[in-house]
């Protein structure tokens, strides 16, 4: 082979050699949060992980998330056939690991005592993903606190973001919505787009269904249906003493 011949070709191969390196998408086989809080989905339709980066400047100020809306002042109520439970998306803010979070306080009634009382913390970034960065939970028995069981935040004692919806989610999709070492370790998966779903509040259509498990109670299985433009319309539960929890109004404050 020529010198000129040869040049070509060692050509050919740095020029393949460096596309290969630009097109290459980032995968994960093990499926770990990066440290910092990236997280991983489930890819689509070929099984594999792929990366969504935690980046502090890549939020936005609001969660519009059109299956997971957090419009400030917004009451929903829901009702499991005993307890009632109200999630008001508030007016307040914390700020955790640099983002500006909106405040969701969520409490479980029951014959007028709260027996569950939950500030959740949620931000979106500008692709539409809306991360869940903790809850602090309290557990209630006579008006008095006897656990905070469940209790976590993004980047203390190793905890780390998840995604509570995706901002393109696909039939297929599953990712890790929590993760807490042996706190809160909830997964999730899409497995509808197109769901029919009745409660209290009315029939509402093309409903997005998730299925949701945690590591630690294996065997657990829930269900959520997420409406267009509303959020939660329906939590079915089914190894629950009341396992089908559902909207039964939108009020706004």
């Amino acid at each position: 082979m020529n010198a000129r011949c040869s040049l070509t070709t060692l050509v050919l191969v740095v020029v393949m050699l460096l596309t290969s390196c630009v097109t290459a998408p980032k995968r994960s086989a093990s499926g770990t949060a990066a440290p910092g809080g990236a997280q991983q989905t489930m890819g689509r339709s070929t099984g594999s992980l792929v990366e969504v980066p935690f980046d502090p400047s890549s939020f936005v100020a609001e969660v519009d998330n059109p299956f997971f809306p957090l419009v400030r002042g917004t009451v929903y109520t829901y009702f499991d056939g005993v307890d009632s439970e109200k999630v008001e998306v508030t007016r307040d803010h914390k700020t955790i690991l640099g983002v500006a979070v909106t405040v969701v306080h969520d409490r479980q009634i029951e014959n007028g005592e709260v027996l569950e009382d939950t500030f959740d913390w949620y931000a979106q970034d500008r692709d539409g993903n809306v991360w869940y960065m903790g809850e602090a939970t309290k557990t209630l028995s006579g008006g008095q606190v006897v656990s905070t069981e469940g209790s976590w935040q993004a980047g203390v004692d190793g905890a780390q973001a998840g995604i509570i919806m995706l901002g393109q989610p696909e039939v297929g999709d599953a990712y890790r919505q929590e993760y807490s070492p042996g706190v809160a370790e909830d997964q999730a998966k899409v497995l509808s787009l197109d769901e029919s779903v009745p409660v209290i509040a009315g029939t509402f259509t093309a409903c997005l269904e998730t299925g949701e498990r945690t590591a630690l109670e294996p065997g657990d299985r829930e269900f959520k249906y997420y409406a267009r433009g509303v959020g939660t319309v329906l939590e079915v539960a089914p190894k629950d003493e009341h396992p089908r929890n559902e909207l039964v109004g939108i009020s706004r404050r």
